[in-house]
């Protein structure tokens, strides 16, 4: 186990949604911290190739452990710093919150991605209506899941924050703030705004991102070195 007292370094830039995920998890669980920039405009460099050779971010350091992969990292601080809280005690629950984790990067990702990349990182050239329209339904859908859920409990599991709700948390501030056709979903309404009132959302999260690929790099940019 890793010196309390340490800081963890994450490597990569501040509006990856990715890095988002890691950011918000050590702002629940307190955890001090150092972020460099990595990736997107800011490039990527030889040495960090060694850290992870697939050359994408977050990364991060804590102690001897180098690890990539960024629903892996939240679990692993979710486990490390956070049992009893982000991490579920009971085995069924903390199964149930990787369930979650996995549908958030398997399944919902695939329809919501294909909205945000030819909403926001392609050109007007290369953006394909078609492909929004398509991923508006394949997103609506899934969020049915999600609602029905969230009609029953606070969270995805019971009624407080857990790790599970960090990849789905962080994907919903961009579904919610993008300008998109969306259907009533009043549960998943609730539950967003359940975690826009938590500050480690507000600072980790909730970056503007900007309208186009234009402004997605002016955004880029203004966030560099923030902590």
């Amino acid at each position: 186990m890793s010196d309390n007292a340490s800081k963890i370094t994450v490597w990569g830039r501040r509006n990856s949604m990715n890095v988002q995920k890691v950011m918000w998890a050590l702002g629940e669980l307190g955890r001090d911290y150092q972020r460099h920039d990595m990736a997107g405009s800011f490039g990527i460099d030889a040495q960090y190739t060694t850290k992870n050779p697939n050359a994408v971010v977050p990364t991060i350091e804590d102690g001897e452990l180098t690890l990539y992969e960024s629903n892996a990292c939240v679990r692993y601080l979710a486990r490390q710093y956070g049992a009893g809280s982000l991490c579920p005690l009971d085995a069924k629950d903390a199964a149930l919150a990787d369930q979650w984790m996995d549908w958030q990067c398997s399944t919902f990702g695939t329809g919501f991605f294909m909205i945000f990349m030819n909403k926001i990182r392609l050109t007007a050239e290369k953006s394909s209506p078609e492909q929004i329209k398509k991923g508006e339904q394949q997103t609506a859908h899934l969020l049915q899941q999600l609602e029905s859920k969230l009609e029953q409990t606070d969270y995805l599991i019971g009624n407080t924050l857990s790790m599970a709700d960090i990849p789905i948390g962080t994907m919903l501030y961009r579904y919610f703030t993008m300008e998109i056709e969306r259907p009533p979903l009043p549960a998943v309404a609730a539950y967003y705004q359940r975690l826009t009132a938590r500050p480690s959302y507000q600072k980790h999260v909730m970056i503007p991102f900007g309208r186009n690929v234009d402004e997605w790099l002016i955004e880029e940019k203004r966030n560099a070195g923030l902590q």
